[in-house]
Protein backbone atom coordinates (compact mmCIF):
# COMPACT_ATOMS: atom_id res chain seq x y z
CA UNK A 1 0.00 0.00 0.00
CA UNK A 2 2.51 2.90 0.58
CA UNK A 3 3.24 5.29 3.02
CA UNK A 4 0.08 6.69 5.61
CA UNK A 5 -1.34 10.05 4.93
CA UNK A 6 1.42 13.13 6.76
CA UNK A 7 -1.65 14.54 8.20
CA UNK A 8 -2.10 11.69 10.57
CA UNK A 9 0.84 12.29 12.60
CA UNK A 10 0.96 16.14 12.70
CA UNK A 11 -0.92 18.43 15.32
CA UNK A 12 -3.64 16.72 17.83
CA UNK A 13 -3.41 13.92 16.07
CA UNK A 14 0.19 13.25 17.23
CA UNK A 15 0.19 15.16 20.54
CA UNK A 16 -3.15 13.41 22.09
CA UNK A 17 -2.27 10.25 20.21
CA UNK A 18 0.10 10.16 23.08
CA UNK A 19 -0.70 8.01 26.35
CA UNK A 20 1.69 9.86 27.90
CA UNK A 21 1.04 13.03 27.24
CA UNK A 22 -0.78 14.16 30.32
CA UNK A 23 1.99 12.52 32.44
CA UNK A 24 4.11 14.55 30.49
CA UNK A 25 2.58 17.70 31.77
CA UNK A 26 2.11 16.70 35.23
CA UNK A 27 6.06 15.56 35.41
CA UNK A 28 7.08 19.16 34.09
CA UNK A 29 5.22 20.98 36.70
CA UNK A 30 5.81 18.89 39.48
CA UNK A 31 9.73 18.97 38.41
CA UNK A 32 9.55 23.13 38.19
CA UNK A 33 7.83 22.46 41.84
CA UNK A 34 10.35 20.46 42.99
CA UNK A 35 13.26 22.45 41.97
CA UNK A 36 12.22 25.73 43.22
CA UNK A 37 11.72 24.34 46.63
CA UNK A 38 15.28 22.60 46.82
CA UNK A 39 16.74 26.14 45.57
CA UNK A 40 14.60 27.76 48.53
CA UNK A 41 16.08 25.68 51.19
CA UNK A 42 19.73 25.80 49.66
CA UNK A 43 19.78 29.29 49.64
CA UNK A 44 18.66 29.12 53.62
CA UNK A 45 21.18 26.54 54.32
CA UNK A 46 23.59 29.11 52.47
CA UNK A 47 23.01 32.35 53.70
CA UNK A 48 22.42 33.49 57.14
CA UNK A 49 21.27 36.87 57.71
CA UNK A 50 23.41 38.65 60.60
CA UNK A 51 20.56 40.66 62.41
CA UNK A 52 22.16 43.81 64.12
CA UNK A 53 21.50 45.15 67.73
CA UNK A 54 21.16 48.44 66.66
CA UNK A 55 19.75 49.57 63.41
CA UNK A 56 23.12 51.03 61.15
CA UNK A 57 21.08 54.23 59.70
CA UNK A 58 18.28 55.63 62.00
CA UNK A 59 15.43 56.56 59.48
CA UNK A 60 13.97 59.79 60.77
CA UNK A 61 9.89 60.52 60.60
CA UNK A 62 8.94 56.66 61.29
CA UNK A 63 7.22 58.27 64.17
CA UNK A 64 4.02 59.52 64.10
CA UNK A 65 4.22 63.82 63.50
CA UNK A 66 2.83 65.21 66.63
CA UNK A 67 -0.47 67.53 66.37
CA UNK A 68 0.54 70.86 66.59
CA UNK A 69 -0.63 72.79 69.48
CA UNK A 70 -2.12 76.05 70.07
CA UNK A 71 0.74 76.94 71.71
CA UNK A 72 3.15 76.62 68.33
CA UNK A 73 1.91 79.23 66.78
CA UNK A 74 3.75 80.01 63.16
CA UNK A 75 7.39 81.81 63.51
CA UNK A 76 7.46 85.47 62.61
CA UNK A 77 10.53 87.17 61.04
CA UNK A 78 13.21 87.44 63.35
CA UNK A 79 13.25 91.11 64.76
CA UNK A 80 15.31 93.86 63.00
CA UNK A 81 15.40 96.46 65.42
CA UNK A 82 18.56 96.03 67.13
CA UNK A 83 20.29 95.51 63.65
CA UNK A 84 18.67 98.94 62.18
CA UNK A 85 21.40 101.41 63.85
CA UNK A 86 24.29 99.46 61.98
CA UNK A 87 22.25 98.69 58.63
CA UNK A 88 24.01 100.29 55.64
CA UNK A 89 21.22 102.06 53.41
CA UNK A 90 23.99 101.62 50.19
CA UNK A 91 23.65 97.69 50.63
CA UNK A 92 19.61 97.81 51.10
CA UNK A 93 19.50 100.55 48.15
CA UNK A 94 21.49 97.61 45.94
CA UNK A 95 18.99 94.97 47.08
CA UNK A 96 16.06 97.64 46.56
CA UNK A 97 17.53 98.46 42.87
CA UNK A 98 17.48 94.16 42.28
CA UNK A 99 14.45 92.96 43.85
CA UNK A 100 11.87 96.42 43.88
CA UNK A 101 12.86 98.31 41.19
CA UNK A 102 10.98 96.63 38.70
CA UNK A 103 7.74 97.55 41.00
CA UNK A 104 8.27 100.41 42.38
CA UNK A 105 10.15 103.89 42.74
CA UNK A 106 11.83 105.53 45.37
CA UNK A 107 12.20 109.48 44.96
CA UNK A 108 9.98 112.06 46.21
CA UNK A 109 7.15 112.59 43.61
CA UNK A 110 8.11 109.38 41.43
CA UNK A 111 5.57 107.84 39.63
CA UNK A 112 3.74 104.66 40.27
CA UNK A 113 4.36 101.37 38.44
CA UNK A 114 3.19 98.38 39.11
CA UNK A 115 3.39 99.16 42.76
CA UNK A 116 3.21 102.51 44.50
CA UNK A 117 6.09 104.91 44.39
CA UNK A 118 7.70 104.33 48.64
CA UNK A 119 9.00 107.42 49.21
CA UNK A 120 7.76 108.37 52.90
CA UNK A 121 6.67 105.09 53.21
CA UNK A 122 8.64 104.32 56.87
CA UNK A 123 5.95 105.95 59.45
CA UNK A 124 3.37 106.51 56.81
CA UNK A 125 0.14 105.53 56.48
CA UNK A 126 -0.54 102.09 54.97
CA UNK A 127 -2.57 101.88 51.21
CA UNK A 128 -1.20 106.45 51.61
CA UNK A 129 -0.46 107.02 47.64
CA UNK A 130 -2.82 108.77 46.35
CA UNK A 131 -4.47 107.27 42.91
CA UNK A 132 -2.69 103.80 43.59
CA UNK A 133 -5.51 100.57 43.63
CA UNK A 134 -4.33 98.84 46.51
CA UNK A 135 -6.07 95.45 47.46
CA UNK A 136 -8.32 95.04 50.56
CA UNK A 137 -5.93 93.00 52.33
CA UNK A 138 -3.78 95.72 52.76
CA UNK A 139 -6.52 98.23 52.98
CA UNK A 140 -7.85 96.50 55.65
CA UNK A 141 -4.27 96.03 57.52
CA UNK A 142 -4.39 99.88 58.41
CA UNK A 143 -2.32 102.15 60.99
CA UNK A 144 0.95 103.24 60.14
CA UNK A 145 4.17 101.49 58.69
CA UNK A 146 6.17 100.61 61.80
CA UNK A 147 9.40 98.84 61.50
CA UNK A 148 7.92 95.81 62.61
CA UNK A 149 5.53 96.10 60.48
CA UNK A 150 7.47 96.61 57.35
CA UNK A 151 9.92 93.80 58.72
CA UNK A 152 7.03 91.32 58.81
CA UNK A 153 5.72 92.21 55.09
CA UNK A 154 9.12 92.27 53.61
CA UNK A 155 9.53 88.54 55.13
CA UNK A 156 6.13 87.56 53.75
CA UNK A 157 3.51 90.17 52.14
CA UNK A 158 1.14 87.63 51.64
CA UNK A 159 0.90 86.52 55.14
CA UNK A 160 1.06 90.40 56.70
CA UNK A 161 -1.67 91.41 54.35
CA UNK A 162 -4.03 88.20 53.03
CA UNK A 163 -5.41 88.88 49.27
CA UNK A 164 -2.33 91.46 49.00
CA UNK A 165 -1.74 92.12 44.91
CA UNK A 166 2.00 92.23 45.80
CA UNK A 167 3.58 89.09 44.32
CA UNK A 168 7.28 89.60 45.62
CA UNK A 169 7.72 86.22 47.82
CA UNK A 170 10.04 87.99 50.82
CA UNK A 171 12.91 88.58 52.23
CA UNK A 172 14.24 85.65 53.75
CA UNK A 173 17.96 87.14 55.52
CA UNK A 174 17.41 89.22 58.52
CA UNK A 175 20.19 91.42 57.04
CA UNK A 176 18.82 92.06 54.19
CA UNK A 177 15.43 93.17 55.17
CA UNK A 178 17.04 95.31 57.96
CA UNK A 179 19.59 97.42 54.72
CA UNK A 180 16.11 97.55 52.49
CA UNK A 181 14.24 98.93 56.04
CA UNK A 182 17.14 101.18 56.57
CA UNK A 183 17.54 102.59 52.59
CA UNK A 184 13.55 103.28 52.85
CA UNK A 185 13.63 104.92 55.93
CA UNK A 186 16.22 107.44 54.30
CA UNK A 187 13.87 108.09 51.47
CA UNK A 188 11.32 110.19 53.42
CA UNK A 189 10.94 114.28 54.03
CA UNK A 190 11.41 113.86 57.75
CA UNK A 191 12.54 110.18 59.03
CA UNK A 192 11.07 109.16 62.24
CA UNK A 193 13.59 107.88 64.85
CA UNK A 194 15.39 104.32 64.82
CA UNK A 195 14.30 102.23 67.24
Amino acid sequence: MGRPDRADYTGKKRMFGDPLFFNKIAGAILSASLLAMVTGFAAQMLYHPVELEEPAYVIVGDAPAAAPTAAAAPMGPEPVAALLASADAAAGAGIAKKKCAACHTFKKGGKKKVGPNLWNVVGGAKAMVSGFSYSAGLKGVGGNWTFADLNAFLYKPKAFAKGTKMSFAGFKKTVDRANVIRFLHSKSDSPIPLP
